[in-house]
């Protein structure tokens, strides 16, 4: 069920019976020479809608700009202040427990988005309002991003690159992807990412003259479509397993006597 779709009374008898919500998050900005700037957005909301319809869940309308401060200077890169993307989430989050959503999955597709959604969660966690858990797509399936590709990478790789041939090929721009890979940081560790144990870089052009890392020609389609079906299974586990579990045991413990 897709939130924006749906009238009130219909949304009303999903309140009736369920008290969970998918609120996919990404970002809008540079992926490299090969890939749109919706790379983040687009995977997240599509991982939560075909999640939320499988297992009968509610999805939320997707957020599409986050915190992306880190490739700033890259054309077109939107980003907001951490502060302000925090309270925004929080505050939608908020709105949603008016209509009894006490439990949140919050499906991210951008790393810069993580430790903020953990400060939310933490929040509402804080007050009982709800249980809002922050999810990653690719951490929900690492041996087997491992086993497909030879060079990964963090950002831009052939992980996202496989993933958009998947969901939105006609965006990506494939007789780019020799470039992206030559132009970018195929190990991540050349471009010396910590020096005497102290990380060396803030943003993604420090280590990438593109900003993306990991050799791009790996990614195919029908690589994309596996890692599709198999995140969107982790992601259908983790709502069953939080829906089943008491509101209580979801809260902060008491306090050590």
């Amino acid at each position: 069920m897709y939130l924006p779709d749906e009238t009130w009374p219909d949304l009303g008898a999903y309140f009736d019976r369920e008290s969970l919500a998918l609120v996919p998050l990404g970002s809008t900005e540079q992926h490299g020479p090969h890939l749109p700037e919706s790379t983040d957005h687009t995977i997240a909301e599509a991982l939560a809608r075909e999640a939320a319809d499988r297992a009968d869940y509610l999805c939320t309308a997707p957020v599409r700009v986050g915190v992306s401060t880190h490739h700033m200077q890259f054309h077109g890169t939107t980003s907001v202040d951490p502060p302000a993307f925090r309270d925004y989430v929080e505050s939608m989050t908020r709105s949603l427990t008016e209509h009894g959503i006490d439990r949140v999955v919050y499906v991210n597709a951008h790393g810069g988005n993580m430790q903020h959604l953990r400060e939310v969660g933490r929040r509402l966690r804080e007050d009982r309002a709800a249980y809002a858990v922050e999810w990653m797509w690719d951490e929900s399936i690492p041996d087997l991003v491992n086993d497909l590709f030879e060079h990964n990478g963090p950002h831009g790789g052939p992980k996202e690159t496989a993933m958009m041939l998947h969901l939105d090929p006609a965006n990506v721009r494939e007789d780019r992807l020799e470039d992206a890979r030559d132009g970018g940081q195929v190990h991540l560790e050349d471009g010396e990412p910590t020096v005497h144990g102290a990380r060396n870089y803030y943003d993604a052009i420090d280590n990438s003259e593109n900003g993306v890392f990991g050799d791009q020609t790996d990614a195919t389609a029908a690589k994309g479509a596996e890692l599709f079906d198999a995140a969107v299974d982790e992601l259908v586990s983790l709502c069953e397993w939080l829906d089943a579990k008491p509101f209580d045991d979801l809260m902060a413990k008491p306090h050590v006597d």
